[in-house]
Formats: structure tokens, C-alpha cells, sequence
């Protein structure tokens, strides 16, 4: 449990406004995790507030720069524990899933120098292909679908979380947002591009949904870790940043992309909605394919000095993890005998 005196700070060097002192909130199993790393490779002190159910390791720095805490963020008498204990510089809230969690946090951590809330690009408006900051509208939310934990209202709740994040801006709480999109790297526990990787590296021909041109941004999960950094330290309170690889990727350039680092070929077979439906599957079956197109822009967070990870080197450790870790006991989509039948009507 958050233990009662706070630790003992080692400032830090060249970092910018003086932040020596980080506390993320939410978990350290994949995109905590990596924030976690960002901050104490920056030279950081870092306590993280998770629940406890996965204890990652960070290579050299288990000592003093690095304070665990446990506990449920959803609670109030938790958060006002956590910023006692930690006195954080900066706040990065990864876990932040109702808009009455924001609300707590932009209370509680009022006087921190910055308050960094990890919203989503599901809070635009969906209908919106081109995602921008400054006049992309975000989804709606009721008093409703403010406390309901459905996956449907996980946009609207984030959007609402979003609005807390501004209305705090404008009574002086240094609260900012980043809106990262689907996120893929190591560590990954949510299974999207594990099934193309899987495919690539384990079949000689697979099914793509249309004609492969479905494109739809994502985020390599080291890249919103630095994005959140640069927005604690660079960032403007009040303002959202979107969090992006540099460009937006077809199915087909994925595929392609996951052949070349993983040094083989597969020979794609291209489905019409008609022909997935004769064989009882839609595109929608399909991980990547969320229905219409989407790409956001991400030049203000790169005015900030941020940088994504070049594209071949993001999918060169994300095939490099997949292998090592196994994950095709993660699969989803289509299964291979749906696959296989299709094929055969294909030809």
C-alpha cells in the first residue's frame, strides 16, 4: 500500500523547467511501463501508483529513483496519498478511464508544475477522417455515459476527461492532454497487429480485407511515452496533443513493413466485403480495420522537438518482442480455418 512518509528526491540535471520529480499514475504493464522508462532515462526520480497486479522490472533503476505504490486510483483518499508521498513535479495520469478521475486529479495536483492527462484520439468526433487538435469536435458525453464502464462509452468518457483537462487550464492548474491512437510495441497485451505479425512470419498466403489500402494512423508505444514527456516539459497548459507515428500506414505497407524486418515474403490474397461475406466474415473481422479511415495530425507536438521513431525501427522491435515473447496464444481475428477456406474460394 502507498506507504505514509514521502521518499527522498535526487535532483536531476538538464532537465527542462527544473522537473526533477515524476508520478505516473496506471499500471506499468505496457504504455505505463514505458513511461515510466521515458522519465527515469531523463533522469527523472519516478514513483508509479498502479494496482499492483504486474511487477515490471526496469533494468538499473529498482533503487532510489524508482518508488512503487499501490492502490485504486478511483479512490480520492488514494490520489491525495500518492501526491503526499511522491510531491511530484510532474503528473502523468495513464489510468484516468471517468471524468470524475480527471476532476480529482486537476484538485489534487493543482500545484504541480505540469498535470499530463493520457486521453485517446477516441475522443474526436468518429465521423471526422483528419484529426485535429484545434477544430476536430469531441464526441459528447451524458451524465450517463460519464459512469458507465461499457467499452461503447470509452470515447465520450475520454472526450469528457479532455474538457475537465481545459476548464482546470483556465483556473490555473497546468493540466494538458495527449491523444495517442492505436498503440503497438513491446509489451503490447491488446492483440491488433499481433495478428498480422503472426501471419507474416507464419504463412505462405493470407486474406486482406478490400484491396489493402486501408490506411489508419497509429503509435508506437515508446513514441507516447516521449510525447508525454515533451508535453510536460514544453507543453502549453489548456492545450491537447495529438501522439502519432509520422505517417499513417495501408494494411498492405504494414504487411509489407513486417516482411522486411522479419526477413521473409507472404503473397496476399485480396477479399471483396462480398467475397468475405460468402464465407461468413466482414472486413470488420479483420484487426486494423476500424471501419473508416483515419489520420491525425502531429505537427504541434513536433514543434515541441518531439521525433517518432522511424517506422522499419518501431516494426523491427515490435516483430523482435512478438517472436520472443509467443504471442500468437493472443490471436484474434479471423480463425486460420476461416482463413483457409476462404483461400481455397479465392483461388
Amino acid at each position: 500500500m502507498i506507504p505514509d512518509a514521502a521518499p527522498t528526491f535526487i535532483v536531476a540535471s538538464g532537465v527542462n523547467r527544473l522537473m526533477r520529480s515524476a508520478l505516473v499514475v496506471g499500471g506499468t504493464s505496457y504504455i505505463g511501463r514505458a513511461i515510466v522508462e521515458e522519465f527515469l532515462e531523463a533522469g527523472y526520480d519516478v514513483t508509479s501508483l498502479s494496482r499492483g497486479n504486474h511487477e515490471a522490472r526496469f533494468e538499473g533503476a529498482d533503487g532510489d529513483r524508482l518508488t512503487r505504490l499501490t492502490g485504486d486510483r478511483t479512490e480520492t483518499d488514494t490520489i491525495e496519498r500518492a501526491a503526499e508521498a511522491a510531491d511530484p513535479d510532474v503528473v502523468v495520469d495513464n489510468a484516468a478511464y471517468f471524468p470524475a478521475d480527471v476532476e480529482t486529479a486537476v484538485d489534487v495536483f493543482a500545484d504541480a508544475d505540469a498535470y499530463v492527462y493520457v486521453s485517446s484520439v477516441g475522443a474526436y468526433d468518429h465521423d471526422r477522417i483528419l484529426k485535429y487538435e484545434r477544430d476536430t469536435p469531441l464526441e459528447p458525453c451524458s451524465a450517463e455515459q460519464a459512469t458507465d464502464d461499457s467499452f461503447g462509452t470509452y470515447p465520450n468518457r475520454k472526450a469528457e476527461g479532455d474538457r475537465v483537462v481545459f476548464e482546470a487550464a483556465e483556473r490555473g492548474v497546468p493540466a494538458m492532454s495527449v491523444r495517442p491512437t492505436m498503440v503497438y510495441g513491446p509489451h503490447n497485451h491488446i492483440p491488433f497487429l499481433q495478428y498480422w505479425i503472426d501471419r507474416a512470419i507464419s504463412e505462405d498466403r493470407i486474406v486482406v480485407p478490400g484491396d489493402g489500402s486501408y490506411v489508419a494512423h497509429r503509435t508506437y508505444v515508446e513514441d507516447v511515452a516521449s510525447g508525454v514527456r515533451a508535453v510536460a516539459e514544453e507543453g502549453r497548459p489548456g492545450e491537447a496533443y495529438n501522439v502519432a507515428d509520422r505517417q499513417p500506414l495501408s494494411i498492405d505497407r504494414t504487411l509489407e513493413l513486417i516482411c522486411e524486418v522479419a526477413d521473409t515474403e507472404v503473397e496476399r490474397a485480396y477479399a471483396s466485403p462480398r467475397e468475405l461475406a460468402d464465407a461468413d466474415l466482414s472486413p470488420a473481422d479483420f484487426p486494423l480495420y476500424m471501419g473508416d479511415p483515419f489520420v491525425m495530425a502531429t505537427d504541434k507536438l513536433s514543434a515541441l522537438g518531439w521525433e517518432s521513431t522511424p517506422a522499419a525501427t518501431a516494426m523491427e522491435r515490435t516483430v523482435e518482442y512478438h517472436r520472443e515473447a509467443g504471442l500468437s496464444e493472443y490471436d484474434t481475428g479471423p480463425s486460420r480455418a476461416a482463413e483457409r477456406r476462404l483461400l481455397d474460394d479465392l483461388g
